[in-house]
């Protein structure tokens, strides 16, 4: 399943990651994505990497949480195999986030908070959350302050994104907040809000931050598709640590490919089709025993499919059958008709998930016109569901 042509870092260049008491070594991240990184693709993730990395839960929204929302009570659920367990809160109401932090901390839920200011999806943006908010810098500061103040011991991160658009910037603005509240580490995913996942990744918006905020270990995000990506931007960049997320779509082996690389070896999986398909089943097997329904977790399943098949030849009208199956048994006849001993194919390494950009961005009303006002948001701002 493997090759040997990635790109290594050094010894030095591959320092550890420290995330409060957390070591995080090789600094390899797995990015929250809301209906993507559930405990079972954690898992294997995780596998691959031979649990290796830090793994962080989807977006858990800080009002469903306090309310003990059913679906969101799941999301939390922990792998007895998963440590540290790390939950990213997303929340517009300082007190909101502070009673979630707070709860995290008095029944032990998580051994690590990261906090969501960079989601651009209109449905956040619009209530003054996720990207939008970094742009009321006192709101932030309130945020952080409570979060961190709830939070004890346990070591509290955030990511964010440069700003709304090119004319309303905010991740220098919003790390020196950071470091002033205490936060742990910083992420900053090199997209504005209004670029969503379009165009490229600015990386050296993340050497800026670096050179800002040197008191605390920064992160970068955005357009790693291989561990050759992964070490180009750390030695671009200076950054501590890189957070994967569209790079890892269809790909879980990828962790394996970035614990290589960092630790000097130069393996990179290319997985035969056979092997593609023995991840799909297996990968939708899981979902079944964490929902407790095959169908359901074959269902949940298919938005995965064209992402582990891409560059390879299946034809339209496979693709067509698999993504509607609701079956393992389904699943895995439909895939014994390919040709198996395919070979990885060349291409198959680039972008996956969301990659259109879009210029306007969903926000309150009036949000742009005084970035320290935040009259206006409060707990009824707060979304009240979690993940995908």
């Amino acid at each position: 399943m493997a090759s040997s042509s990635a790109s290594t870092l050094s010894a030095t260049q591959a320092a550890t990651l420290s995330i409060g008491p957390h070591t995080v070594q090789p600094p390899v991240v797995l990015a929250p994505m809301a209906g993507i990184t559930n405990a079972p693709f954690r898992t294997l993730c995780r596998e691959f990497s031979g649990g290796k990395g830090l793994f962080v839960s989807e977006m858990i929204t800080t009002r469903a949480l306090v309310e003990r929302n059913e679906k969101t009570m799941q999301l939390i659920h922990f792998d007895a195999s998963e440590t540290p367990r790390s939950i990213q809160l997303y929340g517009v109401d300082p007190a909101t986030v502070g009673k979630a932090v707070r709860m995290i901390v008095e029944e032990d839920l998580a051994d690590h908070i990261d906090l969501n200011f960079g989601c651009p999806v209109p449905k956040v943006t619009r209530k003054g959350g996720g990207s939008a908010l970094p742009y009321k810098r006192n709101l932030l500061r309130a945020i952080l302050r409570e979060a961190v103040g709830g939070a004890g011991d346990l070591p509290v991160t955030m990511k964010m994104r440069k700003g709304i658009d090119d004319d309303h910037l905010t991740y220098l603005d919003a790390g020196r907040i950071a470091v002033q509240e205490g936060v742990t580490a910083i992420a900053l995913h090199g997209r504005t809000t209004a670029q969503h996942y379009g165009g490229t990744a600015d990386w050296d918006a993340i050497a800026r931050l670096k050179d800002h905020v040197p008191e605390i270990p920064v992160l970068g995000n955005g357009d790693i598709w291989s561990a050759d990506d992964a070490v180009r931007m750390m030695r671009e960049t200076g950054c501590d640590g890189v957070v994967v997320g569209r790079g890892c779509l269809g790909r879980p082996w990828l962790f394996g490919d970035l614990v290589a690389a960092f630790e000097g070896r130069g393996e990179q999986a290319r997985p035969t089709l056979r092997e593609v398909a023995a991840v799909m089943v297996r990968h939708a097997t899981l979902l079944g025993e964490w929902l407790g329904d095959e169908a359901r977790g074959v269902i949940d399943f298919r938005k995965h499919v064209a992402w582990y098949l891409k560059g390879f030849s299946v034809g339209s009208e496979m693709r067509k059958r698999l993504a509607v199956t609701s079956s393992l048994a389904g699943l895995e006849a439909g895939l014994s008709e390919l040709d198996l001993d395919q070979e990885w194919p060349a291409g198959a390494d680039g972008p996956r998930g969301r990659t259109s950009g879009k210029n306007r961005v969903a926000l309150p009303d009036g949000w742009l016109a005084d970035p320290y006002e935040c009259a206006g948001v409060g707990e009824d701002a707060e979304l009240d569901t979690s993940g995908g």
